[in-house]
């Protein structure tokens, strides 16, 4: 088939600008692939009204009239013996549903358009038990300078606490072993590590120009106006010399 390389176990569809897995994929390779590389593509999910994966639970589906449309990675539940599944540089975001991989201990979903961990974590660690390498860099959600300037080491090692706390089972985190000494943070702190993505800036500029402006003032709410004060400017008709001071009360004239 056009745009396949098979070498062994090995099966790639790569650059070939599908928006979902063909079905040929499965038919032909399923049985046998046990890695599957479908980089620089075009895959993602949508929203539809009526349709709902095949492997997905009612959990999975926030209403009756929403659902998930699974389309783009549906082609996967035939790759029943999938070990290494490689998804970079596509279109996939948060929703991203995979079917039940109980073999796949490699993933990754490096340069794909996910904001978001908790979910995605929560998902994985149902459908691919046995994950022990995962990859989200280029990922928003994976907070390092090659997304974001702004973030610094500190920021990424909250990231990885929280995804160990998640996936316990991982070996490989991005780029970098998992440490015992992460493990060890992960299982005490790692659920406190949840990075809160901020408010969108416009919403909230948006919400400060619509509050009512306050003006602070040290003074009483009933203080006279500054300006309407009641000063007379005169001349005064009396003249004091100071014979009748208190300095003068106690000194005598042959003093003076």
């Amino acid at each position: 088939m056009a745009g396949v390389v098979v070498s062994g176990a090995q099966v790639s569809y790569i650059g070939q600008d599908c928006e979902e897995i063909p079905e040929f994929l499965g038919r032909i390779y399923g049985h046998m692939a046990k890695r599957l590389d479908l980089s620089f593509n075009l895959l993602r999910y949508f929203i539809s009204e009526h349709s709902t994966p095949s492997w997905a639970t009612v959990g999975d589906c926030p209403c009756e009239a929403v659902q998930k449309d699974p389309r783009s990675l549906e082609g996967l539940k035939t790759f029943s013996y999938l070990e290494e599944l490689i998804l970079d540089n596509n279109l996939l975001g948060n929703d991203l549903l995979l079917p039940r991989l109980p073999h796949l201990h490699t993933l990754t979903l490096n340069k794909n358009q996910i904001t978001e961990l908790e979910s995605l974590l929560d998902h994985l660690a149902e459908v691919v038990p046995s994950l022990q390498y995962l990859s989200l860099l280029g990922n928003m959600a994976c907070p390092n300078e090659l997304v974001c300037k702004e973030k610094d080491e500190d920021d990424y090692q909250r990231y990885r606490y929280f995804v160990l706390h998640k996936l316990t089972n991982l070996k490989f985190l991005d780029t970098r072993k998992v440490t015992r000494r992460e493990r060890e943070e992960a299982l005490v702190r790692g659920a406190f590590m949840k990075v809160v993505k901020p408010k969108d800036a416009k919403a909230s500029s948006g919400a400060a120009s619509t509050s009512p402006e306050m003006h602070y003032t040290p003074l009483p709410s009933g203080s006279r106006d500054l300006t309407n004060h009641r000063g007379i400017l005169g001349k005064c008709r009396y003249i004091y010399y100071g014979k009748h001071s208190e300095g003068n009360r106690f000194i005598r004239d042959d003093q003076l």
